[in-house]
């Protein structure tokens, strides 16, 4: 499979769909701790829920992803856009990936990290600035490999936290490492 295989051709309106703004849920609730299933990306209610967390991260500020825990959803689905970010070089868009799996992943360093879900804290994580991700596109069902680094990588990372049952308070090297959120955007 070649690198960002389909990625190019895939956007938001190849879901054919409106998507519908969602509440984010708040640690502890319970679906945030709990992997979610695997997907038919070609399903309706994939489709609905990946057009549903685009509508959610576009409303909120700051976000630039957003996976389905995090509006409830037990399942392994997630959306990411960085653009525009300060942090971010590589920059793919608007995407939603389903089933989504590290396949390789190097330059591990660290950086801090906030989130929808635990509103009040951001922390440093290690994560690796260079990424090889596999997955498959919402509503075409199209498997994909996407290479990233730097920002891009450590937003997908998160995701796939997400969708594995782990937040980013999980992955801290200890309290040392969280810190009272100064501003939420």
């Amino acid at each position: 499979m070649e690198e960002h295989a389909g990625l190019g051709d895939w956007t938001p309106e190849t879901l054919a769909v409106p998507g519908e703004v969602r509440q984010v849920v708040a640690a502890p609730h319970p679906v945030l701790s709990r992997p979610g299933g695997a997907v038919d990306p070609t399903a309706v209610e994939t489709v609905q829920l990946a057009a549903d967390l685009i509508a959610t991260m576009r409303v909120s500020p700051g976000c630039v992803g957003l996976a389905a825990p995090q509006v409830g959803v037990g399942a392994q689905v997630f959306a990411v856009d960085v653009t525009g970010h300060p942090k971010a070089v590589t920059v793919h868009g608007t995407f939603v990936l389903c089933n989504a799996r590290v396949v390789e992943a190097t330059r591990w360093k660290p950086g801090r990290e906030g989130c929808m879900s635990v509103p009040d804290l951001t922390g440093d994580v290690k994560r690796a600035s260079r990424l090889v991700v596999e997955g498959d596109l919402p509503g075409t069902g199209k498997a994909v490999r996407l290479v990233t680094d730097g920002f891009e990588a450590r937003a997908l990372q998160h995701e796939i936290d997400h969708c594995s049952g782990l937040l980013f308070l999980d992955r801290v090297a200890g309290a040392h490492a969280v810190y009272q959120r100064k501003v939420y955007l």
